[in-house]
């Protein structure tokens, strides 16, 4: 198949070694894009990694004209030319998951385990849904009609769009850029993927190794094409007619500027947009039993997580004892760089104690801290963390203390905003009424979870969320299964990637009629139907 992603790229990235030291950000922090330049840098550590062109809407232009031209002869590949692209690209995601991990680990502030969960197992989901299901999705299919039409053969058939573009968001940049990637050439598209300016050392990587598993299967290198911008040049992408699909994955306020960018042209749209998650937990759940659950929900990945979970909402005489459940555990998490302060590889000499990563950047703290006081100021209770922290080896890196935060009343903006940080926030019930109400109550529809000991009084209650997900006992494990459908309602989005309907969402669907026996029988208008009427 392929050698390495170190072979793809010529070399393996030194920035992803453990224990690397580069040269650290200047103090404030320049702009992620200025210039033409893209500056990316290490969040965890403030350690520069690289600094890379930026496309305008020139180049992005050019790049859409390629990925049009490869997609013509593309389109016409067998579905065992496409399956062996997917095989190419799962062999190298499987004998590089260390490397690449790492190199999400470096480009984001991630552990390892959130990369594992995050980036890997999902996107190797993924290839094997896809592998397995994609072509009976999308093989023609026959469908019966009525005795008027018992002379004829009813298909319908799912033929690819052309060039479809995915922006997507930085806090999985290898399973948001390939994920999108996997769908669209399964079903005979190009795709031009613009990757967040967050995380563009990661993204130019993966990149070169997509390309390298398109040479080695002998597919056009330009069917896949990759984007980062200054934001004031994605309309060129997004405003392009020759762009015949959207899957938008980031903040709603984004992805209404995307729809409304998309809309002059007609273009389809996918909008995977904001979250507010909701765990409800019923009466008589076991919440020891279910602590660590509830812990790796909040700060998988510091927060920044679409459907992790935002608001605990516990039955007010369990509210305490949920408190005393995780409180300890929330003080005892400890922040830093992953691949600087643990044994990875042949870090042997150093302690094994980072519980979670960085965030992206510290363009929301202010937010994150005003919102927390002013929730306080209403009643709320802070019982820890609620201030960004300085790191005392990192002083450079992004991060904000974990967070428990209770007595949280529905009307508090902090209950309505998402935060897409590792903050823990409980809100209290008195009847299960009141807590679906609680649930329904923001303008988000993403996922949920409602957790309790009897499975009909479980399901009652996810029957009643205004979501698109929803998962009993656990939190986000839909997305494992990538035979579902992915996304949400109200002001999470619309459209769904993920499963069948994520799969024809990048098709173009035909109805075909013909009759049966072409050369016997023959459609024609019975005389007392026949135009004119009167002949005289």
């Amino acid at each position: 198949m392929i050698d390495s992603l170190a072979a793809a790229v010529g070399v393996q990235p030194e920035q992803a070694t453990p224990g690397w030291k580069g040269s650290f950000r200047s103090s404030p922090a320049p702009p992620t894009v200025s210039e033409g330049k893209i500056h990316c840098v290490d969040p965890a550590t403030g350690f520069v990694l690289d600094t890379l062109q930026a496309d305008t809407s020139s180049t992005i232009q050019s790049k859409i004209a390629a990925a049009e031209k490869a997609q013509i002869s593309f389109k016409a590949t067998s579905w065992e030319q496409r399956r062996r692209f997917l095989k190419t690209l799962r062999a190298w995601i499987m004998r590089d998951m260390e490397l690449l991990a790492r190199i999400a680990c470096r480009d984001t502030g991630k552990t390892a385990i959130d990369a594992a969960f995050g980036e890997i197992l999902t996107t190797c989901a993924k290839l094997n849904w896809t592998l397995a299901n994609g072509e009976k999705v999308l093989r023609p299919e026959t469908r019966s009609g009525n005795l008027l039409l018992a002379h004829k053969r009813c298909t319908v058939v799912h033929e690819p769009l052309g060039v479809i573009a995915a922006c997507v968001s930085w806090n999985y940049p290898i399973h948001n850029l390939l994920g999108p990637i996997i769908s669209a050439l399964f079903a005979g598209n190009a795709i031009v993927a613009k990757c967040s300016e967050q995380v563009a050392w990661s993204s130019n990587l993966i990149m070169q190794g997509v390309h390298q598993c398109l040479f080695a299967c002998g597919l056009p290198l330009d069917l896949v094409q990759l984007v980062v911008c200054a934001p004031e040049h994605a309309e060129a992408l997004t405003r392009d007619k020759r762009i015949a699909h959207i899957t938008f994955i980031g903040s709603d306020r984004v992805g209404r500027a995307v729809a409304a960018a998309a809309a002059p042209q007609l273009t389809a749209t996918t909008l995977e947009l904001g979250g507010k998650d909701p765990a409800v937990i019923l009466p008589e759940t076991n919440l020891e039993f279910f602590a660590s659950m509830f812990l790796r929900a909040c700060f998988q990945a510091m927060g920044q997580n679409c459907i992790g979970i935002e608001r605990w909402i516990v039955p007010r005489d369990m509210t305490e004892t949920l408190v005393s459940t995780v409180q300890s555990r929330i003080a005892s998490l400890k922040c830093g760089s992953f691949l600087d302060e643990t044994r990875f590889g042949t870090q042997k000499d150093i302690e094994d104690v980072v519980d979670c990563g960085a965030m992206i950047n510290d363009a929301r703290f202010d937010q994150l801290e005003s919102l927390i006081e002013d929730a306080v100021k209403q009643g709320a209770k802070l019982l820890q963390g609620g201030r960004r922290m300085q790191h005392p080896r990192w002083p450079l890196g992004y991060y904000f203390q974990p967070t428990l935060l209770v007595n949280v009343k529905k009307t508090m903006r902090i209950a309505q905003e998402e935060l897409f940080a590792p903050v823990f926030l409980v809100m209290s019930y008195d009847s299960i009424q009141e807590a679906i109400n609680i649930a329904n109550g923001t303008v988000y529809g993403l996922g949920s979870s409602v957790f309790g000991p009897n499975r009909a009084e479980c399901l009652r209650v996810a029957d009643q969320l205004e979501c698109g997900m929803v998962n009993i006992n656990d939190f986000g494990i839909s997305y494992l299964n990538q035979g579902l459908p992915f996304g949400g309602c109200k002001d999470s989005g619309f459209g769904r990637f993920a499963g069948p309907e994520g799969l024809l969402g990048v098709t173009r669907t035909k109805a075909k009629t013909e009759d049966i026996a072409f050369r016997w029988v023959k459609t024609t208008i019975p005389a007392v139907v026949d135009y004119p009427f009167c002949t005289a």
